[in-house]
């Protein structure tokens, strides 16, 4: 099996579902933890809502990842991430509910697939077992015991009304052995049935998970808050809940997004195919040629990357018919399909149906290994009228057709969902291949690209500001009517028209009057907005001389052409933003330098002292306390001290009583689950005994309450170490970056340059006007990324000001932790993001040099020397391709001096 590479972005997520869990320990609660994450992360907190019906101080999260994104894969890495930072158990119970019975055979077919990288991510808990809610009421408890257990079951099953449901409740003699020497702590924690001397226990499902107390994966979770009613599930009292979804709730019961992920990482990840390109044709026939014209183009592409070594792909044409209604002529499956074969000479077999009565696309799957992208499947057409069975995944899949005007919400979000996955998960040299296509048969292009944006937003989760640009006009004529794509840059003149009489506006429709105004003194006619064809032809029927309508008809095509004026960000224009890079001398050979482990360093782990520190100590007694039944009531800060995880973890230490080991074998472990790349086992294997030891001499740490405690002592151990090394890379950063030798081994070369690709900027947060409002006419994209302070704002005002005056060509606001979409420069300790990126004025034909700006608070002046050090130093080393300034207290004067290449005054 291919080991499975993260993207930087699904890196990115995992670090936060870590960091939270982590925080969720070493703050008062998880809701704290959770503000505290987030602003740590994007530098702006999100408010933490409680799960209606569960403890208000339960883990709750929620991961936001558009269509193409991953979930499955980031909810299957995750689980390890539980057990080890949230539970700190080596086994758990893990409820995995998804929205259907099909995806249900999916996830639990992919899950058991050892070659399969859903599986290969589970494994990193460690053993693990897959089941479905029946396997689980038979569940033994040797299983539940010695692995990770995975039960994957519908949302509905969970519903009263459901018969699966009520199978969970009602006792059952395979599971008696679970109830076996429970403690009275145990036993008061489960549900009973009867009252008074009738009460009893059930051996139930539901009460084996009140014991191992379960952590719940809700995938698809948007639909959760009505299809599933959440206080069955806290009747199975989880351990915490993360939902993932492209479209979280944020208004009505607001989810707890933990990390979002734009469509704009995913597009500059290669994950997805964007932008989509709308064509839009009101004769349905036409409408399906052009898309088979475009199926031919795509096909002859594709066979030439092929040739050039690319991997096997074949276009696949989505194409979604009308429902069939008696007595009335609709475009349905059969029609299309008749189509296909009879005027276009498509091969039957090339053609399959996928409706609720036809199934052709699981006779194809149940035919060939890779479904409908196995190479010996001839499969170029799928037919289908609502949408096609929940979680079909195909790359291959590239143009959509819709037979008729976008007004079905579901179907067009989920076939858009479809035609949006990027084969391999890789760009193809030929751009044409890394895009995907809609034919819509229609009249109004305006009215369908809103639509299509809008399914974007409601059902793939992309942003509201990024759908103007991931779905454009495919034809040029059909660009100038989309002024949504050009929003806050287009200019609309009026075009007045002098009629021989007054056209009737009474009858005209609204949204079409509202476009109009009539001067009665001068018989003109003005248009206020575009007139689509459409709406020309019922304006035109307001009046009765051809010559009206005939002036009518010209002044609506100058509506629609030359009174639209758009102005172009430069990204648009074609401009290319490339921003010179750090780069490494290892070995003789130049490296991007991305990463300080690749500094050569001394790093032997023996040579530091292993005695655990007093913070390492008062951790781990207070664990101990808690484990043992203690209660922490007040923290040092006065805070009460959530109350939710000391319970769980008393819990999990009942149902996952701790191996007694010996101090080698205890040792033995923590090597094995302290991942550390850069040390030998025996220098990992003499630290941690050495720590184990010294722990061991001190009062109240005996081997028994220890080992109650292993998972804490492997973080406590791994946060040292890594510590430790950050010491060594420190030291050996300084030293070859600013040592007397800096320039030989250190380098900004044209070998390697970050991008700010056209399509590739996903701010987290877009800036909202909050300090003030600029007309920004030179920033790189349409798009600005927020602002941290009125003074950033100020800044970036001021250098727009510059560019439009000819002294900065463009600019662009960086974003921070956005890979693929920001530039950095590597430090010791992290990355450094400056705020700005000014492309100068061109130089003799040739692109001019290259301006960072960092804007710097008067509070944060004095901790910000290392960024002015890597600053300096990237752009000393650039032989003048490169300069960099720091403000502050808003001397842009400070700016200015790079502008005109004078010394910057100190401070």
């Amino acid at each position: 099996m291919t080991p499975f590479t993260p993207k930087t972005y699904q890196q990115q997520v995992l670090d936060s579902v870590e960091a939270y869990f982590k925080a969720c320990h070493e703050l008062p609660s998880p809701a704290l933890a959770f503000t505290a994450t987030t602003e740590r992360l994007w530098g702006r907190g999100n408010p933490y809502h409680p799960l209606t019906g569960f403890p208000a101080d339960m883990p709750y999260f929620c991961l936001r990842v558009p269509t193409g994104g991953g979930k499955t894969w980031l909810a299957a890495k995750s689980v390890a991430l539980v057990n080890t930072h949230l539970l700190r158990c080596e086994y758990s119970v893990i409820l995995w509910l998804v929205p259907s019975k099909s995806i249900r055979e999916q996830t639990i077919k992919a899950l058991k697939d050892r070659s399969h990288p859903y599986h290969a991510a589970l494994r990193e808990a460690g053993p693990v077992t897959v089941l479905d809610l029946e396997e689980a009421k038979s569940v033994t408890r040797a299983t539940l015991d010695t692995s990770t257990t995975v039960i994957v079951a519908t949302r509905q099953a969970f519903q009263v009304e459901d018969e699966e449901c009520r199978k969970v409740y009602q006792s059952s003699g395979a599971l008696m052995h679970h109830f076996d020497n429970l403690s009275p702590h145990q036993r008061d924690a489960l549900l009973t049935e009867g009252e008074g001397s009738e009460r009893t226990v059930p051996y139930s499902l539901a009460n084996v998970l009140r014991l191992r107390r379960p952590f719940v994966i809700v995938d698809e979770a948007h639909n959760s808050r009505t299809e599933l009613a959440f206080d069955m599930l806290a009747r199975f009292r989880p351990s915490g809940v993360l939902e993932l979804t492209a479209t979280p709730d944020l208004t009505r019961t607001p989810s707890n997004v933990l990390h979002s992920v734009s469509a704009a990482e995913l597009k500059a990840e290669e994950m997805i195919k964007l932008p989509v390109l709308l064509e839009t044709e009101p004769n349905w026939q036409q409408c399906l040629a052009d898309a088979l014209t475009r199926r031919e183009t795509l096909h002859r592409l594709a066979e030439e990357a092929r040739r050039a070594g690319a991997p096997y792909l074949r276009p696949v044409v989505l194409i979604q018919a009308e429902a069939r209604r008696a007595g009335v002529e609709t475009l349905d499956v059969a029609r299309v399909k008749n189509e296909l074969i009879t005027n276009h000479g498509i091969p039957s077999e090339e053609i399959v149906v996928a409706t609720g009565e036809e199934k052709g696309l699981e006779s194809i799957d149940a035919s060939y290994p890779k479904g409908i992208a196995d190479p010996a499947c001839p499969v170029k057409f799928v037919i289908t009228q609502k949408a096609l069975a929940e979680g079909w995944d195909c790359p291959f899949a590239y143009i959509l057709v819709s037979m008729a005007e976008l007004k079905s919400a579901t179907a067009v979000e989920q076939l858009l969902g479809r035609i949006l996955r990027q084969p391999n998960a890789r760009h193809f040299a030929d751009q044409r291949l890394n895009q995907s296509y809609a034919f819509v048969v229609s009249r109004n292009f305006a009215e369908t690209a809103a639509a299509l944006r809008d399914r974007l937003v409601a059902g793939a989760g992309f942003e509201r500001r990024e759908v103007a640009e991931f779905v454009a006009a495919a034809l040029p004529e059909q660009a100038r009517l989309d002024l949504e794509a050009h929003a806050g840059r287009v200019v609309v003149r009026p075009v007045a028209v002098t009629l021989p009489e007054k056209p009737d506006l009474k009858s005209v429709p609204k949204p079409v009057r509202d476009k109009l105004s009539w001067d009665s003194a001068l018989n003109t006619l003005t248009l206020h907005a575009p007139l689509s064809e459409d709406e020309t032809e019922a304006l035109k029927a307001s009046v009765t001389s051809a010559t009206a309508a005939a002036a009518i008809e010209e002044a609506a095509e100058k509506s629609r052409t030359t009174a639209i004026e758009f102005f172009q960000t430069p990204a648009e224009q074609g401009e290319r933003f490339r921003v010179p890079q750090l780069a490494l001398r290892v070995q003789g050979k130049l490296q991007l330098f991305d990463d300080p482990e690749v500094l050569e360093y001394p790093w032997n782990l023996s040579l530091y002292d292993a005695e655990p520190t007093a913070g390492e100590l008062a951790a781990l007694g207070a664990a101990l306390k808690v484990a043992e039944g203690g209660e922490i009531d007040v923290d040092a800060g006065g805070h009460v001290v959530s109350r939710f995880l000391p319970e769980l973890q008393r819990d999990l230490g009942l149902v996952y009583p701790p191996e007694h080991w010996d101090e080698v074998r205890l040792a033995t472990w923590l090597c094995r689950n302290l991942p550390e790349p850069s040390l030998t086992h025996e220098n990992k294997q003499a630290f941690v005994a050495a720590w184990l030891t010294a722990l061991l001499r001190r009062d109240g740490f005996t081997l028994a309450r220890v080992n109650l405690q292993k998972f804490l002592i492997r973080n406590l151990i791994e946060a040292r170490i890594r510590e430790l090394r950050k010491q060594a890379v420190g030291k050996a950063y300084q030293q070859t970056l600013f040592g007397d030798d800096a320039a030989s081994r250190v380098a900004v070369s044209d070998q390697y340059v970050f991008e700010f690709h056209a399509l590739a900027y996903a701010p987290s947060r877009d800036y909202d006007g909050r300090f003030g409002h600029f007309d920004f006419r030179k920033h790189f994209y349409g798009r600005i990324g927020d602002f941290d302070s009125k003074e950033e704002f100020e800044c970036a005002c001021q250098l727009d000001i510059w560019a439009q005056q000819g002294r900065i060509k463009f600019w662009v606001r960086n974003l921070v932790r956005r890979e693929g979409c920001s530039f950095f420069l590597q430090k010791a300790d992290g990355r450094f993001y400056p705020d700005f990126l000014c492309q100068l004025p061109d130089v003799a034909g040739q692109p001019g040099p290259i301006l960072a700006v960092e804007y710097k608070g008067a509070d944060r002046w004095n901790g910000a020397e290392n960024d002015r050090l890597i600053g300096g130093l990237w752009a000393n080393l650039s032989e003048g391709r490169c300069r960099f300034v720091m403000v502050t207290d808003r001397r842009w004067d400070w700016i200015e001096a790079q502008l005109n290449r004078l010394p910057v005054p100190q401070r």
